[in-house]
């Protein structure tokens, strides 16, 4: 199997939508979040990822439904690596007007009509087909993936940590990091701004988010840089923008997060956007 990958970028008029085409072998995706949904179908070999403390595997046949926010990584299961198509709605696009956000327990689900609708929506986006037969497909497509297994929430979605103040205290930190990806605060810094010592802000973050600030803050970065090279910046203008040292930086981690360069993640997205309007 050749390693290749391709992102493919839609819009409908009001979401956008990123859709991911991949084959890979020795390809290890480090551990990270989306903003959005991802929503997978493998079309050949095994794919193994960790994913709310345990260790899950999408083969042929399966469905992969993570949420928005949840740290996972990825990887080959055996040596023969895996194909898939994933497809990364914003919880807004998935929902389309539903009151409330279901929630998926089931990380993978054997479900072939779920699976072939979800491939055919995939393919008709990437392949360009007639704009109002594609927003069908997709919308039979999440329809059946929320129908056939979403689950009513409990309540609101758990902050790890553990109560109302916590909450406040890691959204402020969150926001301090956001405001200058280039420049940001000291670990002091950011501790003396919520009112707690370096090692309680640490442990309560990493809590919250599954992650240390210095990583959140790296992959907002290459959130950021993502949205940049969609819209046609250069990776070397986008490396100092978001504040990578320099574009193997940037290089280095785009990969480990989204599987390709950020050339061919520009070059994609690029050629062409699709518009379905």
């Amino acid at each position: 199997m050749t390693e290749s990958a391709t992102w493919t970028r839609v819009d409908d008029g009001r979401f956008a939508l990123d859709l991911l085409t991949a084959s890979y072998r020795r390809h290890v995706f480090t551990r990270h979040t989306h903003a959005t949904f991802a929503i997978g179908v493998a079309v050949a070999g095994v794919e193994q990822f960790r994913y709310r403390g345990e260790t899950h595997r999408a083969g042929v046949g399966s469905l992969a439904i993570l949420e928005p926010d949840e740290p996972h990584d990825g990887r080959a299961a055996a040596e023969g690596g895996w194909s898939y198509r994933v497809l990364y709605p914003s919880e807004a696009m998935l929902l389309d007007g539903r009151a409330t956000r279901p929630a998926f327990p089931d990380a993978v689900v054997h479900d072939a009509r779920a699976v072939h609708l979800i491939r055919a929506a995939h393919e008709a986006l990437t392949a360009g087909a007639d704009p109002l037969a594609a927003q069908s497909k997709l919308a039979w497509a999440f329809e059946a993936v929320i129908r056939r297994h979403g689950r009513e929430r409990a309540g609101p979605k758990p902050v790890r940590a553990s109560d109302p103040a916590a909450a406040r205290k890691i959204a402020a930190i969150r926001d301090r990091l956001a405001a200058d990806l280039r420049c940001p605060p000291t670990l002091r810094e950011l501790a003396a701004g919520v009112e707690l010592s370096p090692f309680h802000m640490l442990r309560v973050f990493r809590e919250a988010t599954g992650f240390p600030p210095h990583t959140w803050l790296v992959l907002e970065r290459v959130c950021a840089a993502r949205d940049l090279l969609a819209a046609g910046v250069s990776p070397a203008q986008v490396a100092g923008a978001v504040g990578f040292a320099d574009q193997a930086h940037l290089t280095r981690w785009f990969k480990r997060v989204t599987g390709v360069t950020p050339a061919a993640y520009r070059n994609s997205v690029q050629d062409p956007v699709r518009r379905l309007a």
